[in-house]
C-alpha cells in the first residue's frame, strides 16, 4: 500500500508525526509525549510557508511565432513552497492561503489550549495537503469499561482543490481504532472555502466544539442502548450485507434470499466484516460481542482495519467523506431501525 507522505529531501525526513503509536507504514517521527502546537508543527515537518507566485506564459506575435518575452497571467497564481521550490497547485486570484501554523492555531483557539493533545499530523504529496488529529478531554463511555476517545480532525490543501474541513470523530486518524460519526440529521464537520476571509472563518469555527459536545451526548446514549440489544449471528450477517449493498439489484437478491446470485467480491467483503466481528480483540468486550453495538463496530472496523486501499490517502478520504463513510452511515441507520424493530421482517 502506498503512503503518499511528503518526503523532504532537504531534511531527509517524512512529513508526519505520531504520539507513541506507529502509523503510515512506520514512517515519520514517533514522539513519547504530547507536543505543543509549535512542537507538533516541527515534528510533522509542517513548519513551511506557502506563497502565491505569478504565472507567466509564452507570448506570440500575429503570425503565431513565439516572442522573446513572457506574459503574466492575471487570473491565476501558482502556490509554492519556497523551502523546496515545489509548485503545489494553480489557484484563482481570490484564493487565500491558510498557512499550516494557522491550521494549528485553530485548535489552540477553540479550547484555549487547555486539554488539547496533538496526536498525529502530516503532509501529503509535495506538501499540498495537510492533516491534523487532536485528542479532546473526556470519553464516550459505553458500559462500564468501553471508553471511546474523542478527536478533532482538520485537513486543508494548498493546491486549490477542496475546502478546509474541521470534523469531530471518535477515531484516531490513520490508526487502528474503530467507529466513525454517523448520526441522522446531524453533521459532524464544518467546511470553509479558500476564499477571502477563510482565515477569519477558520478562527470562528470553534462551533465544532459545540457539535462535538452534542454528538458525544447523543452517541453515548445510543451506543449504550445498542450494547444491551442481543443480535444473533444470522442477524449480524444480514445486517452487514444490507450495510454493504452497492445497488438495488444486490439489495433485492438479499431480501429474496438469493445468496447464490451474489458476487464473489461482495461475499468476500461481508465475510471479512463478519470475521472481524467474531475475532477482533476490540469486538470481544461485553458491550460489543453479540450486540447491536457490535454490528455497527463490525462495519466501521472493517473499513478502518481490514479493507485494503491503494494508499493511506485513499483510506483517509474514504473514511471521512467517501464510500466508507456512506457504508458507516447505512450501518447506523440499520442499527437504529433494528432497535426500533421496524425491519423485523427482513431478518426472518
Amino acid at each position: 500500500m502506498a503512503h503518499n507522505l511528503n518526503f523532504n529531501e532537504q531534511t531527509g525526513q517524512y512529513s508526519f508525526f505520531s504520539v507513541k503509536e506507529k502509523a503510515w507504514h512506520g514512517l515519520g517521527q514517533i514522539v513519547k509525549d504530547y507536543p505543543t502546537s509549535a512542537e507538533a508543527l516541527k515534528f510533522a515537518g509542517l513548519d513551511y510557508e506557502v506563497t502565491k507566485e505569478d504565472i507567466y506564459t509564452t507570448s506570440y506575435n500575429s503570425d503565431g511565432q513565439a516572442m522573446d518575452f513572457n506574459k503574466r497571467v492575471k487570473t491565476h497564481f501558482a502556490t509554492m513552497r519556497p523551502d523546496t521550490g515545489d509548485v503545489l497547485g494553480i489557484v484563482g486570484k481570490d484564493y487565500e492561503i491558510v498557512q499550516n501554523r494557522d491550521a494549528f492555531s485553530f485548535f489552540d483557539a477553540i479550547v484555549g489550549g487547555d486539554g488539547i493533545q496533538y496526536e498525529t499530523a502530516g503532509a501529503l504529496g509535495k506538501g499540498e495537503r495537510i492533516f491534523i488529529t487532536a485528542k479532546l478531554p473526556g470519553y464516550i463511555k459505553v458500559g462500564s469499561d468501553d471508553l471511546i476517545e474523542k478527536y478533532l480532525f482538520l485537513t486543508t490543501s494548498h493546491d486549490g482543490f477542496g475546502s478546509i474541513t474541521a470534523a469531530f470523530t471518535p477515531t484516531r486518524i490513520v490508526c487502528n481504532n474503530t467507529l466513525n460519526v454517523a448520526l441522522r440529521n446531524c453533521s459532524n464537520r464544518i467546511k470553509i472555502r479558500h476564499t477571502a476571509g477563510a482565515k477569519e472563518r477558520l478562527e470562528t469555527a470553534h462551533k465544532i466544539m459545540g457539535i462535538s459536545s452534542k454528538l458525544t451526548e447523543q452517541m453515548e446514549q445510543i451506543f449504550n442502548q445498542w450494547s444491551k440489544v442481543r443480535v444473533t449471528d444470522p442477524d449480524l450477517k444480514k445486517l452487514i450485507q444490507l450495510a454493504m449493498v452497492p445497488n438495488r439489484e444486490v439489495l433485492h437478491d438479499i431480501q429474496d434470499g438469493k445468496d447464490n446470485e451474489l458476487s464473489t467480491c461482495f461475499k468476500n467483503i461481508c465475510d471479512n466484516a463478519f470475521n472481524y466481528a467474531q475475532s477482533a480483540p476490540s469486538q470481544q468486550l461485553a458491550t460489543t460481542r453479540g450486540t447491536l453495538f457490535g454490528v455497527y463496530n463490525a462495519v466501521t472496523g472493517y473499513f478502518q482495519n481490514v479493507r485494503s486501499y491503494k494508499s493511506e490517502e485513499m483510506k483517509l478520504k474514504s473514511i471521512m467523506e467517501g464510500n466508507a463513510m456512506i457504508r458507516n452511515q447505512k450501518a447506523f441507520e440499520l442499527c437504529t431501525d433494528f432497535m426500533r424493530s421496524e425491519l423485523v421482517g427482513i431478518y426472518q
